[in-house]
């Protein structure tokens, strides 16, 4: 089965690039092209879409707290960032809300197929200039010297959060662990719980700044 996709961005220039993008390759499906969130709970839920594209300037509910409502009522959906701004505080407050990737409108229109196909496989892609800003962004956001709590991680569970801060897909988590696909989707799920985070991004940022591995 193709991958649903659903497009959220009020620049129609880049509305139509990304839907003829989508269109062109059969392992995709666009269930969805909009140029604003009005009603976007009624049309994720209409849709059920795999991914959405989340422009973070558009309106009425804008894209960080459009990605925080998804989440929260539509856990397997993931929602892939695309934007032209990169502050920091945008990054951040994306991360915070759930996002499953970040990706800069800057960037060739042809590699936003690899970031919609690694965030499908339990990936967190990031163009390489917010992937920076990530980690400088931890040091200002998590104070050093605090205690945290102990989260009582298993050995394996651990093992398959090191693969993520690895940058490792779901698929190739499954092959350097030598489990099986749903396997490894019940770990992270398992992990997730423990650690009290939504998503991959979430865990990732806690476990480096808790020094959980």
């Amino acid at each position: 089965m193709p991958i649903c996709v659903s497009i959220f961005e009020d620049n129609l220039k880049f509305l139509d690039a990304f839907s003829i993008l989508i269109q062109k390759k059969p392992e995709l499906k666009l269930v969805g092209a909009f140029e604003n969130t009005v009603k976007l709970k009624e049309k994720i839920a209409s849709y059920v879409p795999d991914i959405v594209l989340m422009d973070i300037g558009i309106a009425p509910v804008n894209g960080i707290e459009a990605t925080r409502l998804i989440v929260k009522e539509f856990p397997s959906v993931k929602v892939l960032i695309q934007t032209v701004f990169d502050e920091d505080d945008k990054v951040f407050a994306a991360i915070c809300a759930g996002a499953s990737g970040y990706m800069l409108k800057t960037i060739k229109s042809e590699s936003l197929l690899p970031f919609i196909f690694e965030v499908y496989e339990g990936g967190a892609p990031m163009t390489p200039v917010i992937a920076t800003k990530i980690l400088k962004l931890f040091k200002n956001h998590f104070p050093s010297g605090k205690q945290y709590e102990d989260y009582k991680l298993s050995r394996r569970e651990k093992e398959i959060l090191r693969c993520l801060l690895d940058g490792l897909s779901y698929k190739m988590v499954a092959e350097r662990c030598h489990l099986s696909f749903e396997t490894v989707k019940t770990y992270i799920k398992r992990i997730y719980e423990k650690l009290h985070v939504a998503s991959m991004t979430e865990a990732v940022v806690k476990a480096i700044h808790e020094n959980l591995i």
